[in-house]
């Protein structure tokens, strides 16, 4: 495994349906020694990205506006910074509906609109109409600056990261021998018995899951170690029948109300390592 830039831990800086905080436990017993590049292309949050600080990696996202966020904190983090302060500083009810709504033209004032919103709506849900508007109504958080924040060092370790709004497929053929691959794809299931297939359902589909089972494939054959995360779910177990399989527990946060909120079964899925 590559080397980390320092020992410095950094927590993901956005909230994130799916978000992989938990998984950062356990990294150092289910991620292989790779001597080549880090390539993720579902983004997110980038909670295992954050933790490994690869030397050299490709990130992507379908998100363009998750993307532009991450692309002007590199770029201009203390201006990032100065705007989420002015948020800070002005956050209510009122501000809240009023940024939403706006439409900020400079990549450091959008990305600061993103981050803003993502950490004051309801339990950092990311959710557009059909226009591509933000939609999602406030929440109960109103911190906007949180003391964890570290952007200099987030822009850093995005230093030697190339960012791009990509589809899945694209990303990963540009895997190669002795790179590694985290996949962590929308939870879509064949039969839709999913808890997440209600946000994802019109994003990512059961043909899609197959078109990634195709391209993980191609890349384990180019040398490539890749690991999947998916649903628990009996769909996926045998589209991934070829590759060691481990199941685990975590907690879902996702429900409106605490009392559905429970353990939710992950898959993880070791392609091309044991």
């Amino acid at each position: 495994m590559q080397p980390r830039l320092e020992n410095l831990t950094i927590q993901p800086f956005l909230k994130w349906a799916g978000g992989k905080r938990w998984l950062t436990n356990h990294v150092d017993k289910i991620i292989p020694r790779f001597n080549g590049k880090y390539i993720e292309p579902f983004l997110g949050s980038g909670a295992v990205f954050f933790h490994l600080a690869p030397s050299s990696a490709i990130l992507s996202d379908t998100n363009k506006d998750l993307i532009l966020t991450y692309q002007a904190i590199r770029s201009d983090w203390k201006k990032v910074e100065k705007v989420l302060e002015k948020h800070q500083k002005k956050h209510s009810k009122e501000y809240y509906y009023s940024i939403r709504s706006s439409r900020p033209r400079l990549p450091h004032t959008k990305a600061a609109q993103f981050i803003y919103l993502n950490r004051t709506c309801w339990n950092g849900l990311y959710r557009v109409n059909l226009s591509g508007a933000f939609n999602v109504p406030i929440g109960t958080k109103n911190k906007v600056i949180l003391e964890s924040d570290r952007f200099d060092e987030i822009a850093k370790r995005l230093e030697k990261a190339e960012l791009s709004t990509s589809d899945f497929e694209l990303t990963i053929n540009r895997a190669g021998e002795d790179d590694f691959v985290f996949v962590d794809p929308p939870y879509t299931v064949k039969h839709n018995y999913n808890g997440f297939i209600k946000y994802n359902e019109n994003l990512f589909s059961w043909e899609d899951q197959l078109r990634l089972k195709s391209s993980i494939d191609r890349a384990v054959e180019r040398g490539a170690k890749v690991l999947v995360t998916n649903a628990n779910h009996p769909s996926l177990k045998e589209l991934y029948r070829d590759y060691r399989q481990l199941g685990m527990s975590r907690k879902n946060a996702l429900a409106a109300q605490a009392k559905h909120r429970g353990r939710f079964e992950e898959l993880l899925v070791f392609c091309g390592y044991t």
